[in-house]
């Protein structure tokens, strides 16, 4: 039996520690080692980074590499967690990219004509991405209508609205303002570190830890809350999630308001990497969106998630990045072989799926 095929009786509460059990399935348990993802993901993550550092030992420099490279983990972690949260249902969001794009105008606006300070702008962006995420749900959960058509219209339609907001508020430039805080963290690591006698900043960037804290809440949340749980029970059986009166259709608003939430908070990053609030933001998350949390086991026909999976997915898809853009590789080659990995993760998905059935147990 596979974590798809659970259903919960009616009479039993779905809260009970055997649905918890069944639900929060642990990708790759049960399955032989070479099958486990997560295992796969740190293997093939450490031969790449020595093999590219072999290559170009530039990569293990600290102000060139390694401080890049970690923000730009945090900004797709938390881009592949925004997926995950509709993958769990077994649904997709395709405006992730637009999502993120809508909330950093609007933090944008808010320091340019309200004065907020830095975390108050960054806050009212996520408010304004989680209504637009939810906004995405309540269609999805009203008109039954799939989700991937109903993100790929709302897709074009942001597209649209923020060219529109753009050339309306700031003439098609980017925001200028910059808030107090904001070149600090962009620019500065997290604390020291001292080897020996010798002490110098550590190569953990400012970013880093929104990323870590937004993973632990996305972790605890499928984990340990009742709803986590439902989320999962809808995603693996929608029909028996209803059956244990489970409020499907708000937990679709739940799912898809946490990844426009998550979107918001990965768009306000990345302006902050980039140094400005530009209408670009976000073009480049739709496929890393997925990259992260497939690579690291997550389902996408739902019921079962990996946040763990999602971290080391988010950072293999940098290191390989990263270490392809050293070696000399253009973008549109990047994104040749980002493609490529895609379809080799999409095809493993389905092995780990075929391998768990054979053996009835869960992927």
């Amino acid at each position: 039996m596979t974590a798809r095929d659970v259903t919960v009786p009616a009479s039993k509460p779905p809260e009970t520690p055997e649905v918890d059990e069944a639900r929060t399935a642990r990708p790759g348990r049960g399955l032989p080692f070479w099958a486990n993802p997560r295992l796969g993901l740190v293997v093939v993550t450490a031969a790449l980074v020595a093999i590219f550092g072999s290559l170009r030992p530039a990569f293990f420099n600290e102000r060139l590499t390694i401080v890049p490279l970690l923000a730009d983990v945090s900004v797709f972690l938390i881009v592949g967690l925004a997926q995950l949260c509709v993958l769990s249902l077994g649904h997709m969001n395709l405006a992730v990219g637009r999502m993120a794009a809508i909330s950093a105008f609007v933090t944008g606006w808010a320091y340019t004509s309200l004065s907020v300070p830095l975390y108050v702008g960054m806050v009212i962006g996520l408010l304004a991405g989680a209504a637009v995420g939810g906004l995405a749900g309540l269609i999805i959960a009203r008109t039954g209508v799939n989700s991937f058509v109903v993100t790929l219209a709302l897709d074009f339609a942001l597209l649209g609205l923020v060219t529109l907001l753009y050339n309306s508020v700031t003439g098609g430039v980017s925001f200028a303002v910059r808030p107090d805080g904001m070149d600090q963290l962009r620019n500065d690591t997290f604390g020291d570190y001292c080897a020996g006698d010798w002490c110098g900043p550590s190569a953990i960037p400012l970013v880093a830890p929104l990323g870590l804290i937004a993973a632990l809440v996305v972790g605890y949340v499928f984990r340990y809350t009742r709803l986590g749980r439902e989320l999962l029970m809808t995603g693996s059986s929608e029909r028996a999630a209803q059956y244990s009166g489970i409020p499907t259709g708000g937990r679709v608003v739940a799912a898809h308001a946490m990844s426009g939430t998550l979107a918001a908070l990965a768009g306000f990053l990345l302006a902050v990497n980039n140094g400005a609030f530009s209408a670009n933001i976000g073009e480049g998350f739709l496929l890393p969106s997925f990259l992260a949390p497939v690579l690291g086991g997550t389902l996408l026909a739902g019921g079962a998630v990996s946040v763990l999976g999602t971290i080391l997915g988010a950072t293999l898809t940098q290191v390989i990045y990263k270490g392809l853009n050293l070696l000399g590789f253009v973008l549109d080659e990047l994104k040749i072989y980002l493609g490529v990995v895609l379809i080799l993760a999409l095809s493993l998905d389905r092995l780990r799926v075929v391998l768990a059935e054979r053996r009835g147990v869960r992927p």
